[in-house]
């Protein structure tokens, strides 16, 4: 059937009150990684005003902004504002927040979340006259700690991707993605969930492009009728792919010459005008659809802690360890919030870090704007005086020449093997059985698990290149700071320069620092993972084993580990080296069961690592390891220093609770 004749089929009544509700939103970026600031006006005009001009001729549509967004709309074309003002009181538009600027809200502190929303509002409130009630989650990274501050914030529902989350609940049926959810956030509250669909909007942008015909297009729609009520999803992604190319890849397909708003209005068109279909907005979309009682659910899951959207290439390691230095701007916008942390709420300081922290400066970022941000970026931390601390003084005590050096403290005791680069054998909190430490070659019965396995130890791996590690001799010294500790250093050397390793065993409580300084003149592509803490099996009830961290939100994220097998380290392509992590924005991590535990804790203000989980259980037998991540590979990855000179990394080893 073409496309003309789809817009009078034969329809029953009944059939014909069974609607789909399609909606539409597109997501406006001025911060967009790869269009240069000089380029901003051109988008406005070849895709923004489109955009406007197909809601008042094909309306009702959704758009949604960050503040920053409207506010550079505002500097180079106010009639634009108040057109979309227009269109919105018309019905036309439903307005989407999202927050001042689009960061990862589980790698930012939970302060910082909050004022990205509050500031959010403001801006809304003083350009468009409105607050907002549906919200899309930054580059739909999700996680159950963000649901307590959409609701204070005012929100009342969230869209979110349906088939990233989907894939890890197998047990979810399948026309649940049609319908409302309840998302269970940490706090135990909850907030209702619409669904976007990766395959609809990008099934849009391929008709836009060319790559499809309408008759295809509309197929597609219409596989999704059912005599039942659903609301599906048909676009939610950026409004700058239509008559504009950003440039972030090769692939991107050349613009034809025919208007690609055109074609979007031409089959939003088709649609409306087909029984059995409705245009709607979001909010509208919700309410027809939402059953009567909607089924709370939770997103997360241990093995996928933080869903992100579309395919597994997009997850936390994109805008945490990747991009040009995430790593290092990372910790700059860390200690920057250290230094602002208890300003009052109006300080603008507070505007100006969430921009420093939004998405876009940590992927496809152009050369230009990459000096920009980073000038910008050391420029603030100066003023706010929040330089890194310089690294620690070398030991003078005499060079230790024995293999193994035995520790023992009032509140832990612990043995190192000065061949493995001064990795744990054993640690233990005061009296208690030693808990993590080293299992040898051979422990499980499993051919993937037959390797040794250590904690402490550095492992740098490059595509098609051995690997690099710090499992080497260590010229060791060993002596007490003032405090009594004991304080182990070491030196490392590796291929790419030594790494300086300090370990500063605590006197008066169960704590083991880690100091590590990189000396590299140069950083690849490729994963570098840190700590490696792993469990001892007998130490711990594998029944009862829980991770506790924080992704952004005040109350702590649990996830019951028992009977499941997570590899967040797992890479999902041979260009992306990981899957997914935990953003530790509290700066710690606990693995624990009921009765002992082990807490990890990182300087987020020298290195805001990101936490990758190991877990499976072998024949009976636990095999589980917690390891920091300070760089992994994806399409983003091209290094270039945010400030030249030795890398640091701290973290810490206690007893939980």
């Amino acid at each position: 059937m073409n496309a003309k004749a789809r817009q009078q089929p034969v329809q029953t009544p009944a059939a014909d009150a069974a609607t789909l509700s399609l909606f539409a939103m597109f997501h406006l970026n001025l911060a967009f990684s790869s269009i240069e600031e000089s380029e901003r006006s051109a988008v406005i005009e070849r895709c923004y005003w489109p955009l406007l001009g197909m809601a008042a001729a094909h309306g009702p549509i959704a758009i949604e902004a960050t503040g920053y967004t409207l506010e550079e709309i505002e500097a180079r074309d106010p009639k634009w504002l108040a057109r979309l003002r227009d269109l919105i009181k018309a019905g036309k538009v439903e307005f989407i927040g999202s927050g001042y600027a689009q960061l990862i809200g589980p790698l930012v502190p939970a302060k910082v979340v909050e004022a990205n929303l509050r500031v959010g509002h403001e801006v809304y409130q003083r350009l468009l006259k409105i607050k907002p009630t549906l919200a899309l989650v930054n580059e739909q990274a999700y996680s159950a700690g963000l649901v307590g501050h959409y609701l204070d914030a005012g929100y009342r529902a969230l869209l979110m991707d349906w088939d990233n989350p989907a894939s890890h609940h197998p047990e979810w049926p399948a026309e649940a993605r049609y319908l409302p959810q309840s998302a269970l956030g940490a706090d135990g509250r909850t907030i209702d969930l619409l669904w976007t669909n990766t395959v609809a909007f990008q099934k849009l942008q391929r008709y836009a492009h060319g790559d499809i015909e309408l008759d295809d297009y509309l197929d597609f729609i219409g596989t999704h009728r059912s005599e039942q009520k659903r609301a599906l999803c048909i676009y939610a992604s950026d409004a700058e792919v239509f008559d504009f190319r950003p440039g972030r890849y090769r692939t991107e397909e050349t613009l034809s010459g025919e208007s690609e708003w055109q074609r979007v209005a031409g089959a939003l068109a088709q649609l409306s005008g087909t029984q059995g279909m409705r245009l709607a907005t979001p909010s509208a979309a919700l309410e027809r659809t939402k059953p009567s009682s909607a089924k709370r659910v939770r997103l997360e899951t241990a093995a996928c802690p933080v869903p992100v959207k579309k395919q597994r290439k997009y997850n936390l390691t994109r805008w945490a360890v990747t991009g040009r230095d995430d790593i290092a701007i990372n910790a700059a916008c860390q200690r920057i919030y250290t230094a602002i942390a208890n300003a009052k709420p109006g300080d603008p300081a507070w505007k100006a870090l969430c921009h420093m922290w939004a998405s876009d400066f940590r992927t496809h970022i152009t050369e230009t704007r990459w000096k920009d941000y980073c000038a910008k970026l050391h420029a603030m931390e100066q003023r706010l005086s929040a330089l890194p601390s310089s690294a620690p003084t070398p030991l003078q005590g005499a060079p230790i020449k024995d293999r193994y050096i035995t520790i023992a403290t009032d509140a832990l005791s612990a043995r190192l093997d000065r061949r493995r680069g001064l990795a744990v054998q054993w640690l233990a909190f005061g009296d208690e059985t030693p808990c993590i430490g080293g299992l040898p070659h051979g422990h499980f019965d499993d051919i993937a698990l037959q390797a040794d396995w250590y904690t402490g130890d550095c492992v740098l791996e490059q595509p098609g290149e051995p690997k690099i590690t710090d499992l080497e001799w260590a010229d060791t010294q060993v002596d007490r700071d003032g405090l009594g500790n004991t304080v182990v250093q070491g030196r490392i050397a590796t291929p790419l320069g030594p790494i300086d390793k300090r370990l500063c065993f605590h006197n008066d409580r169960p704590r083991l620092d880690f100091d590590l300084t990189f000396n590299w003149t140069s950083w690849p592509k490729g994963s570098l993972r840190l700590g490696h803490i792993t469990l001892l099996p007998d130490a711990f009830d594998p029944r009862r084993l829980m991770l506790t961290t924080h992704n952004g939100g005040l109350i702590p994220e649990r996830f019951a580990l028992h009977g499941e097998t997570i590899e967040h380290g797992a890479p999902v392509s041979f260009l992306v080296s990981a899957s997914c992590g935990v953003g530790l924005t509290e700066g710690w991590a606990e693995i624990s069961d009921s009765m002992r535990g082990v807490r990890v804790e990182v300087d987020r203000e020298v290195a805001p690592l990101l936490g990758l989980l190991t877990h499976r259980e072998v024949k009976g037998r636990l095999f589980c390891q917690f390891m920091l991540s300070m760089l992994e590979l994806d399409d983003t990855s091209r290094p270039t220093p945010y400030q030249v000179g030795p890398r640091r990394v701290r973290f810490s080893l206690m007893k939980a609770g």
